[in-house]
């Protein structure tokens, strides 16, 4: 079994770091843990610094200058994981909307199955969201509808944030500059890795809305991913896909 990292951007999660990374390190003793810390006003990476002491050598922490959105925090952990050497690779939320308990069942995919990437989804069995306003519940839903429409790709969840990359996928995914930041982002990298013919399998989860800290969700995100998934259908017809 390859080394194993977990990929968390932060931004102003004090109620919530030190928490998760206990459970993560807990549920998956093998792994190592990146924080990708965006200069959080609220003192979360004070929290990490703390912890990095309980954990040597296997939490690490990359602090940045300010809030540059998910998509970037994402793209530098994966740069960082395949320059140590990393083979599994996930990304998750830091306010456990992700459950840490379904690290395990992400990971066998890849391990035992044979799959180079598996995706935490909320839609593969029904809609399993937990305390989300029904209005936002079905806005997902179809937004995944749509991008499937629009793209073509076989995936129910196609917004979902909690996953696991094998090294392969992400070394050839990255190969073209990613420019989104939001869920588009999200949309982005499932569709490079379909289009390049890996192997992916999705995993159901139940998804928990936060209960600690606040959202970052703006309709920004939401119009980049509802502009952004035509824009990345079009390009597709002029790519090599090899």
């Amino acid at each position: 079994m390859g080394p194993q990292l977990v990929i968390v951007p932060t931004y102003n999660e004090k109620e919530n770091i030190a928490l998760l990374i206990e459970k993560v390190m807990d549920v998956l003793p093998e792994t190592h843990l990146l924080i990708v810390e965006d200069n959080s006003p609220d003192g979360t990476a004070a929290i990490v610094r703390r912890l990095m002491a309980s954990y040597p050598g296997r939490l690490h922490m990359e602090e940045r200058e300010g809030k540059q959105g998910l998509g970037t925090a994402y793209l530098h952990g994966f740069r960082w994981a395949l320059d140590h050497g990393y083979h599994f690779i996930f990304e998750m939320d830091a306010d456990f909307s992700h459950n840490p308990e379904d690290l395990p069942s992400l990971l066998d995919a890849c391990l035992h199955d044979g799959f180079d990437m598996s995706i935490g989804s909320r839609y593969v069995n029904g809609v399993n969201v937990v305390n989300w306003p029904i209005g936002r519940v079905l806005m997902s839903y179809y937004a995944s509808w749509y991008v499937r429409k629009v793209t073509g790709m076989p995936i129910q969840d196609t917004t979902a944030g909690f996953k696991c990359y094998t090294a392969p996928v992400l070394e050839k995914v990255m190969r073209r500059p990613v420019r989104f930041v939001g869920y588009a982002f999200q949309i982005d990298m499932k569709f490079r890795a379909w289009k390049y013919g890996f192997k992916i399998k999705e995993v159901p989860i139940i998804f928990r809305d936060r209960t600690m800290g606040q959202s970052k969700m703006s309709s920004g995100i939401f119009k980049e991913a509802f502009f952004g998934v035509m824009s990345m259908k079009i390009r597709s017809w002029f790519q090599n896909w090899e």
